[in-house]
């Protein structure tokens, strides 16, 4: 299968208090289409750091990340934003659901913000992804009716919902109880395999992680066994 993304030996340097941080040291990382990878470490060993390159957020200070085959570092600010809104979706520990919006309404408002109108085809697209996650009797409740594994689906849904090959799910887990927790990352595993969605996962949790079909530990900014 073709790669998705590619990080070739990716660093990313910052600078606090006049000091050089080395939050990634030389990455390499391959994620083949339809694949499931987590990433698995201790806070601070660099994991969002390396979510956020493979996700088109941030650019290495060096090395390369390339997504579908397109280096990040070649792309202005315009073309990056437009990378992520069609291209990528994200799922975040804190759901990041609108309050005063209905569920099928923050599952479409990636579209809506991209100039979509809640269209018939439009609502039957969401409905659909609904179904999938099991929630399609929640599509006219609102967030605070929704259980905490619920909004994390609903996180899901919308993060597909403009089609994106790769999914970034940053410490998805984080918020759940284990019961929630394990339904999630069956639902993640299950959209990598019957979808064939690339997923990227990080989290401290080895539990979690061994959902993955692929799993590669990090540590002090360097990925081990990648």
């Amino acid at each position: 299968m073709r790669p998705v993304v590619e990080l070739i030996e990716a660093s990313k340097l910052y600078r606090s208090n006049g000091e050089v941080v080395h939050a990634l040291r030389a990455a390499n990382l391959v994620l083949a289409e339809g694949s499931f990878t987590a990433v698995v470490g201790r806070s601070g060993c660099g994991k969002s750091t390396l979510l956020s390159l493979a996700g088109a957020v941030d650019l290495p200070t060096s090395g390369d990340v390339r997504i579908e085959n397109v280096s990040t570092r070649q792309l202005s600010d315009a073309d990056l934003s437009r990378l992520r809104r069609r291209q990528i979706g994200f799922v975040f520990q804190f759901f990041h659901l609108l309050p005063t919006l209905t569920v099928m309404e923050n599952v479409a408002l990636p579209l809506l913000l991209e100039h979509a109108r809640m269209t018939e085809e439009l609502q039957q697209r969401i409905t659909g992804l609904l179904a999938d996650l099991n929630l399609a009797e929640k599509a006219r409740q609102f967030p605070h009716q929704l259980s905490g594994g619920e909004m994390q689906r609903v996180a899901i849904a919308r993060a597909l919902a403009h089609s994106p090959r790769l999914i970034i799910a940053d410490e998805p887990t984080g918020n759940l109880d284990s019961v929630n927790a394990e339904n999630v990352l069956q639902w993640l595993a299950r959209i990598s395999r019957q979808m064939g969605r690339t997923i990227l996962l990080a989290t401290h949790s080895r539990e979690a992680a061994s959902a993955a079909s692929n799993v590669i530990e990090m540590r002090d900014g360097r990925l081990l066994g990648a």
